[in-house]
């Protein structure tokens, strides 16, 4: 495949959501078309995508294909199908022979993230309860999330075999529908042939995008992966641009990647910065250093070696951040707010969105070239800015994103390429009036604040500007005069007005965003700020003096011989203490913990019993046979067989630390053989 930028389909419910669109997507009610098929008892047939080779497309992909092309639902394919499962290993999709890596990349970060996922998959659809033969997804297209309806019609070869998206566990089948979902968003299956991360990111979320070119790589860039992996944030990177083909280091040209996790490792030399990455085929995989079989792993402790490693041609491999930067090209950090571009923290981020067109003969200006061309035509945007008042006190400028996206133009998203698009900055002086479109003399005498380096075919274009408090004039446009396209403009700041000039519409007020997050940079800052390292006794003060908001009015008690088992968990080079990194990573799991202990907690007493319990740990995504669940309880629990949330987070540490272990060593997936050094590491230590 390409990774060569691409046009990305739409669905809109208006006629004028596309230009020159021949047909869009029909509106159909999920819940009246289910009620429909159950009350007649028939399997839901979706005549606007149907199982023939209009719905694959008309292109190189055809050829692909196999001889005798079959469709078949999931009950035909298999005696268990499920549709999603807890229990399997979230990183347990394969790519088929469409060439949509960039697709499949995105969606595996997504998988790191249970509820961003459930957003875009309703995971209580089942092949059992309510089955129908129809399913739905949701997808964010320019500023809504639209619903996808599609039947679970899927194409296999003779032998039964899904031959595009299938999963390591051949009974689950929510990534073949998602995909069919999305190539019908799109226009057919041969519409995901091209494409970037950038694009299902955003799709998938409606976040904001960062798009930063390794070899220009800030000197922070390890800062920045920190902050992005313990957050909220779904992460993606590409090879160089080219044909796919893969080389003799094991990575694939022309390839999207997943980025699942970053970890700093103690080596006999120093520290070591390394990435785990995750390539859609499920197999192919890195050959130098830090891969599977590489000697470098035998400078780490055995503990750490047992809990990183692992030998298995699943497509997941550690490289070093060194080595990342220079044999990729591209990495794409999609965040829910904007907050990790501006480290500013302890004040709220808001959003404005616009929708915009580019018309010929009136409003498609073009680039700003000369004094004499028509880029006065193009739409105009007025952006106030103001310092929030929590942050008055602090001098220099204000952080402002501003993101711009062309929607697609024809209902096929490779049909028609995108245009090349920017924006312009301008600082608007006293003398003109903020309700008035500006004249073209305004853009000979100002020269622009910011402007395109260079116009990009892409979906998305994204800048960081500082700016001062005042008022700012924002001109988006394509690169071309004449060109007709509609665009879709987001601002995002502490505090700012933004709306278009010259048009009859009044002033948007801006969106608050929720970021679960803020502030928590300021307290990890200050926590490790004068201990770099933090031991046991530091660890229980500071878990005993967090609010614990999400647990009500019960709140834990950590022991010192808690936190020292929790610690001895988390504590891969044995040096009796933890890092930032390592504290954020237990932090990201606490507030997990939090949220399934209090849901199943619901008469709020503080302890579960033996179902609550393994209600929690199988939301939290961990399942358990009733016989090891009980005698947890017994482990874990107190002498009323009740387990508190001090002793449920030690338990559910200890259980996703020994099913790494076991992943990592196993060679079938049934046993482990380990020498006795390596057995009484893992159970005396741990």
């Amino acid at each position: 495949m390409s990774l060569l930028p691409s046009l990305c389909g739409s669905w809109k419910l208006g006629r004028k959501d596309f230009t020159g669109c021949a047909s869009q997507l029909p509106q159909q009610d999920y819940e009246s078309l289910l009620e429909r098929c159950l009350r007649d008892g028939c399997l839901f047939e979706d005549k606007s995508f149907p199982a023939t080779l209009r719905s694959i497309g008309s292109g190189a992909l055809l050829g692909k294909l196999p001889r005798r092309l079959q469709w078949r639902r999931p009950p035909e394919l298999h005696s268990n199908p499920q549709f999603y499962s807890a229990k399997a290993r979230r990183l347990d999709l394969c790519q088929g022979l469409v060439g949509d890596c960039w697709f499949l990349a995105a969606l595996e970060a997504l998988t790191l993230h249970q509820d961003i996922l459930s957003r875009v998959v309703p995971l209580n659809q089942s092949f059992t309860e309510k089955y129908a033969g129809i399913f739905q997804f949701w997808f964010w297209h320019f500023g809504k999330w639209v619903p996808v309806v599609v039947d679970d019609r899927l194409p296999v070869n003779e032998a039964g075999q899904l031959v595009f998206v299938s999963s390591t566990y051949k009974n689950l089948f929510w990534g073949a529908l998602l995909e069919k979902a999305y190539a019908k968003l799109s226009g057919s299956y041969e519409d995901l042939q091209r494409g970037q991360v950038s694009e299902a990111l955003v799709d998938f979320t409606g976040g904001v995008t960062v798009t930063i070119k390794l070899a220009e790589a800030p000197d922070n860039l390890w800062d920045i992966l920190t902050q992005a992996t313990y957050s909220r944030t779904l992460i993606g990177c590409q090879t160089h641009s080219g044909k796919e083909r893969v080389l003799e280091n094991g990575l694939v040209d022309g390839h999207a990647y997943t980025l699942t996790g970053i970890r700093k490792v103690t080596s006999k030399h120093g520290p070591e910065y390394l990435v785990k990455l995750r390539n859609p085929w499920g197999k192919v995989e890195w050959k130098g250093d830090w891969s599977d079989n590489s000697r470098t792993w035998e400078l780490l402790s055995p503990k750490e070696k047992i809990l990183l490693l692992r030998k298995e041609d699943d497509g997941e491999f550690w490289m070093s951040l060194r080595d990342f930067k220079a044999h990729f090209m591209l990495l794409v950090i999609c965040k829910l707010s904007p907050g990790l571009l501006s480290q500013e923290v302890g004040q709220k981020w808001s959003y404005t969105m616009l929708e915009g067109r580019w018309e010929k003969g009136t409003t498609a200006g073009g680039q700003m070239k000369s004094p004499q061309d028509t880029f006065w035509k193009n739409p105009q945007f007025l952006l106030s800015v103001w310092r929030p008042q929590e942050g008055r006190k602090l001098q220099g400028p204000c952080s402002i994103l501003v993101s711009l996206l062309q929607k697609p133009r024809h209902r096929h998203r490779n049909q028609q390429p995108h245009l090349a698009i920017g924006f312009y900055l301008f600082r608007m002086n006293k003398s003109y009036d903020d309700q008035r479109r500006l004249p073209p003399e305004f853009f000979w005498k100002n020269a622009p604040l910011s402007w395109p380096e260079e116009f990009l075919r892409e979906k998305e274009v994204s800048r960081e500007l500082w700016l001062e408090p005042g008022r700012y004039l924002i001109v988006p446009c394509t690169s071309e005069a004449r060109q007709e396209s509609a665009f879709v403009l987001r601002v995002f700041s502490r505090k700012h007005v933004f709306y278009e000039i010259g048009r009859c519409s009044n002033v948007i007020f801006s969106k608050e965003i929720v970021d679960q997050n803020e502030g928590q940079d300021e307290f990890f800052a200050k926590l490790f700020e004068k201990h770099p390292e933090i031991n046991a006794v530091q660890l229980q003060k500071v878990l005993n003096h967090m609010p614990w908001s999400g647990l009500g009015s019960t709140q834990p008690h950590f022991s010192l011989e808690a936190c020292q088992g929790i610690l001895a968990l988390l504590d891969l080079n044995a040096s009796g203490t933890v890092s930032i990194q390592e504290f954020r990573d237990l932090w990201k799991q606490l507030m997990l913990y939090q949220e399934v202990f209090y849901k199943q907690d619901t008469n709020q007493s503080g302890s579960l019993n033996w179902a609550q319990l393994r209600a929690a740990m199988r939301e939290a995504g961990i399942v358990l046979g009733d016989d090891v669940c009980q005698l947890m309880l017994i482990r874990y629990g107190g002498p009323d067989l009740q387990m508190d949330f001090v002793s449920f987070v030690h338990l559910m540490l200890r259980v996703e630390n020994m099913e790494d272990v076991f992943q990592n060593l196993t060679q079938d997936g049934k046993g482990i053989y380990l020498q006795k050094p390596e057995w009484l590491m893992m159970t005396l230590y741990t």
